[in-house]
């Protein structure tokens, strides 16, 4: 018997405020056309105020819940991806834990900015497959608006906020690549490459919250080729190739990126589930909100073959090969 991290349930959540392209004409040098040409992204939603990130996953948390018709009570750990925790400490997966009314198990988060999610599932798999938890909880949720400086026309129209989550249970496989769950991981991350997506502030640095600064072109280069590499490597792990995937979920990050890997890995757009043009990059939420969706919109089927992949900050980068 092998042992496998199987999907249960998958839920999101969005804010109510939605920002449409044509929101930024009025504030910056920009347009609509312009974004949409440059990016695909046509509207994202915005955190009203007082609206924090713990209270999107909980969200998420209870959509997915529902989905998988669990409640907290069935929880072992909440693994929560963000890079916009409500405070420096204790965690927002805490947070959450307490919003739900989960009394028992461990929650923690984690930070691998646009890729934490899939670092997330990687850590959720492994707690699985050691037994240390039975079911894991976990989220993407984000509200980079915050961090957002509203003057840089080439970051500010690319981010919006967002949740979205999963329940992993561990279920017996054969060991074969035919089993439902989780079939393999690859992450990577390369710190040398740090200035190219940032934040320039943090607790002992400037003691502020700080703003995102990118180098857009550099993270479109890396992107693409370590995109399409680490969902290689995965594949090759569960001894898979592209032509086995169903659907590639990526990181929703800008259209000309996911074209330009799905081009790599051979796979054609319509085998790829996109919600760019609606959510606007939410970093780690941006994976669990397309999964969310593709399946909503009857996309994403039971026995489908999956393939997520992320790159974020730091940078780090991964996949996950996963059958729904």
């Amino acid at each position: 018997m092998t042992l496998r991290a199987v999907v249960r349930g998958v839920g999101h959540y969005l804010p109510a405020r939605v920002v449409p392209n044509s929101e930024f004409e009025t504030r910056i040098d920009t347009s609509d056309e312009w974004i949409r040409t440059r990016t695909g992204i046509e509207r994202r939603h915005f955190a009203a105020d007082g609206e924090t990130t713990s209270d999107l996953g909980a969200h998420a948390a209870r959509a997915a819940l529902a989905d998988a018709g669990m409640t907290a009570d069935d929880l072992d750990a909440v693994i929560l991806a963000t890079s916009t925790a409500d405070l420096t400490f204790p965690s927002a997966a805490t947070m959450i834990q307490q919003k739900i009314g989960m009394k028992k198990g461990f929650a923690f988060d984690v930070q691998a900015v646009c890729a934490g999610f899939v670092f997330a599932l990687a850590n959720a798999n492994a707690l699985i497959l050691s037994g240390q938890a039975k079911r894991v909880l976990v989220i993407g949720a984000e509200t980079f608006s915050r961090i957002l400086d509203f003057e840089d026309r080439s970051t500010c129209v690319l981010f919006g906020d967002g949740a979205g989550a999963v329940v992993l249970e561990a279920s017996a496989g054969t060991g074969t690549s035919e089993d439902r769950g989780i079939l393999a991981t690859d992450l990577n991350s390369d710190g040398t490459h740090r200035e190219l997506l940032y934040v320039d502030g943090g607790v002992s640095t400037t003691g502020t919250a700080g703003h995102l600064r990118m180098q857009g072109n550099q993270v479109f280069r890396h992107a693409v080729e370590k995109l399409a590499q680490t969902a290689h490597n995965a594949l090759e792990k569960a001894g898979l190739t592209p032509a086995d995937v169903d659907w590639i979920v990526p990181h929703q990050a800008n259209l000309r990126i996911i074209t330009a890997t799905a081009s790599r890995m051979q796979v054609p757009m319509e085998r790829v589930v996109v919600t760019v043009q609606d959510h606007g990059n939410t970093s780690a939420a941006s994976i669990p909100l397309a999964l969310s969706v593709g399946k909503a919109r009857g996309q994403i089927k039971e026995g489908d073959l999956l393939v997520t992949e992320a790159i974020g900050g730091g940078l780090s980068w991964g996949s996950v090969v996963l059958r729904w």
